[in-house]
């Protein structure tokens, strides 16, 4: 059969977007290739050079002046008491602002301009919200370096990320769900109590955890309000002063001596495992839910 000269073009064009796919191909690999040898070579490093001062005394001691007896039982502590109470602080709010938005808002300029603006907020650098917490709630209220000074300062940070997280998971749902009970007489809150929340729980919680779990390794807001970076004892209160791994690891990062440099890449060790723990439980959590849903 002849091959017209439209055919020929064709075949042209496709020789050439097929080189260009190769290429891209290639350059894709590599890129994948780079980023996962720097990791990797970060992973060992950090964990030649931590892992001999990992045990439980360093787990269960207080920061030192003496590299032998230092530990990062204070910093442990206020990160828990740090990932409680920001959570107790954004979850609620982002959840539901994000309800609000989806299901009650009427569309409009009004509400687009608040979405690009809630998109902005999740991209501003952590140092911003700093600035912010350290003007507002250190400064302007009065709550000096306390834990609700810091969590506060947090929540601000991880708001928008849980707001979108929980948008995404409401728009995931079928609409037909939404269709069929309200054709049923429910009404709009039995609609996102009983259908649209239980759905969309998995969505809410890996974005939730994924949320705090930046949170965690944050360290940049928390040094603008004025965290304290060597901390002897362990917060009783929401308004005692505190410590976090982050903080404590640039703390160590900065002296001199070889041995805290070393207890560094240890606590950094600490603080993966926390973060791969969390980052963990976000996927069983939305696996479990997707099970029970599909049961």
């Amino acid at each position: 059969m002849p091959v017209t000269a439209t055919e020929s073009r064709f075949d042209l064009r496709l020789a050439q977007r097929k080189r260009f796919g190769t290429f891209m191909l290639c350059l894709f690999f590599l890129a994948t290739v780079f980023g996962l040898l720097v990791l990797l070579t970060l992973l060992v490093d950090v964990t030649v050079t931590g892992l001999r001062w990992l045990d439980a005394d360093f787990l269960t001691s207080f920061p030192s002046r003496n590299p032998e007896e230092a530990g990062i039982k204070s910093a442990i502590v206020g990160s828990l008491w740090m990932m409680g109470l920001t959570a107790l602080f954004a979850v609620p709010l982002g959840v539901g602002a994000a309800v609000y938005l989806e299901e009650y808002a009427p569309r409009g300029w009004f509400l687009r301009v608040i979405q690009v603006n809630i998109a902005n907020l999740a991209g501003i650098p952590s140092v911003i919200y700093g600035i912010l917490g350290l003007g507002l709630f250190v400064r302007f209220m009065a709550l000096e370096r306390s834990l609700l000074a810091g969590s506060l300062t947090m929540a601000l940070l991880i708001l928008p990320v849980i707001v979108i997280a929980t948008q995404e998971a409401l728009r995931a749902v079928p609409s037909g769900i939404r269709e069929s009970a309200y054709a049923l007489g429910a009404t709009r809150s039995q609609v996102i109590w009983s259908h649209l929340l239980p759905i969309a729980t998995p969505g809410i919680l890996t974005g939730v955890i994924l949320a705090l779990s930046r949170a965690l390794g944050e360290t940049a807001p928390l040094i603008m309000i004025g965290a304290l970076t060597f901390i002897a004892f362990l917060p009783e209160s929401v308004m005692d002063p505190f410590t976090v791994l982050p903080i404590q690891i640039f703390n160590w990062t900065t002296r001199p001596q070889a041995a805290f440099q070393e207890l560094a890449a240890a606590a950094i060790i600490v603080l993966m495992v926390f973060l791969f723990l969390m980052n963990l439980s976000a996927i069983l959590l939305r696996n479990h839910f997707d099970k029970k849903r599909a049961l």
